[in-house]
């Protein structure tokens, strides 16, 4: 499992020109899922973004977490963040999860993220435009393997 994360001032996501989620003051989460994930990989990432300290304090030093500045998350279906670009100039996605798989993971992902703080989300498995105004800019990529 692999979750992009960008914080952000505002953000939105939108389908067919109607906005779908949007947010202020938070993170942007592209997440995206492999063959063996499960929710061990889920509860180990939800756990990591929540608590992960990239938001500045009073001294301006990146220092607090969502949790500490009531912040909302923006989270993206993303299945081309697996991605394999190693042979020729078009990507393969065969190390991606399968929609069926992946839709029922990214649920709970965002139900148990759901837990901690408030979550908007995209549609999965459309074409989407996603505006993100990233504050930093701060991108950091998680994973889970085990």
């Amino acid at each position: 499992m692999r979750v992009l994360v960008q914080r952000s001032l505002n953000s939105s996501v939108s389908v067919n020109d109607e906005v779908t989620g949007k947010i202020n003051n938070g993170l942007v989460l592209l997440v995206g899922f492999t063959d063996g994930d499960s929710e061990k990989q889920i509860d180990y990432l939800v756990n990591k973004v929540v608590n992960l300290r990239i938001f500045d304090d009073e001294n301006n030093i990146m220092n607090k977490s969502i949790l500490d500045v009531g912040g909302e998350i923006l989270s993206i279906s993303q299945f081309t963040l697996y991605a394999d670009t190693k042979k020729g100039n078009r990507p393969s996605y065969i190390n991606a999860l399968d929609s069926i798989k992946a839709l029922k993971l990214y649920k709970l992902f965002n139900e148990k993220l759901s837990k901690f703080v408030k979550v908007e989300t995209g549609q999965f498995g459309t074409d989407m435009l996603v505006s993100i105004n990233n504050d930093g800019p701060v991108t950091i990529l998680l994973e889970s393997r085990d």
